[in-house]
């Protein structure tokens, strides 16, 4: 998107474009007026301290793809351990009534009673969860499409999605396992009728929420690229195997 000319490098020009189109939406719109009041230069005169890191203080620089995704991917871990350190309380692993809290941050106040009342009841206190295992969970939350996917395939073929469906679901979707520690706390969370089966709406929901902060980050060249579109290409036919036979591969 940032590569106007397709040369795999993003200049400062290509770079204000885009940023000029995303303040065009109404709340980015309302912030630039009040500053375009205070500050006299236009937006394109001002170097901030982001532009001449990416671009350098003349603004000549090319920014190449590889720079900008580790920039995106160590500014996004810098986000992880600052979330980890503020719902741990500083400590080095945050208690899973820590977790909970840090996951239904971002939802609506009137929702969150029935989670926490799920939280007081299911989860014995004293346990925790690690850094490691923290971040693992942010890596899945940057594949909630493919997630999302799987669900509907369980869905559609009219099975409860139990522990062992919702573990197998997130590695379709990340390649990776998450510890039993926070599958247990998600899936206890979640279970809003008490059935031990995982109320996907309402956690996509909360998860969706959470990713509109637009901080993640999702490769899409390279053999990252190629392997998430050939995921991406057998779960399409996995669903249409699915519409023919009425039979999920999952």
């Amino acid at each position: 998107m940032l590569d106007v000319d397709g040369n795999e490098q993003v200049d400062k020009k290509e770079f204000l474009k885009l940023k000029n189109i995303i303040g065009k939406t109404k709340e980015v719109k309302m912030f630039k007026d009040d500053m375009e009041d205070s500050v006299n230069e236009s937006p394109e005169q001002i170097n901030t301290t982001l532009l001449v890191y990416l671009f350098g203080r003349a603004g000549n620089q090319k920014l190449q793809y590889q720079e900008f995704q580790r920039f995106m991917e160590d500014l996004q871990a810098e986000m992880q351990e600052m979330e980890f350190m503020q719902f741990s309380k500083g400590m080095d692993t945050m208690r899973r009534e820590d977790f909970a809290e840090w996951l239904l941050h971002y939802t609506n106040e009137e929702d969150n009673e029935a989670y926490w009342e799920n939280m007081r009841k299911r989860i014995p206190p004293g346990q925790s969860i690690s850094f490691e295992e923290f971040k693992s969970f942010c890596l899945f939350t940057n594949n909630m499409d493919d997630f999302a996917f799987t669900m509907k395939m369980i869905s559609e073929a009219n099975r409860p999605i139990k522990m062992a469906e919702f573990k197998r679901a997130v590695m379709i979707a990340t390649g990776h396992e998450l510890s039993e520690s926070v599958l247990d706390t998600v899936f206890k969370i979640f279970d809003l009728d008490g059935d031990n089966c995982l109320s996907h709406k309402e956690f996509l929901g909360v998860m969706n929420d959470r990713i509109r902060r637009g901080l993640k980050v999702q490769p899409q060249q390279g053999i990252q690229g190629y392997w998430k579109c050939v995921k991406r290409e057998t779960l399409k036919g996995a669903q249409e195997a699915l519409r023919q036979t009425g039979r999920s591969p999952f």
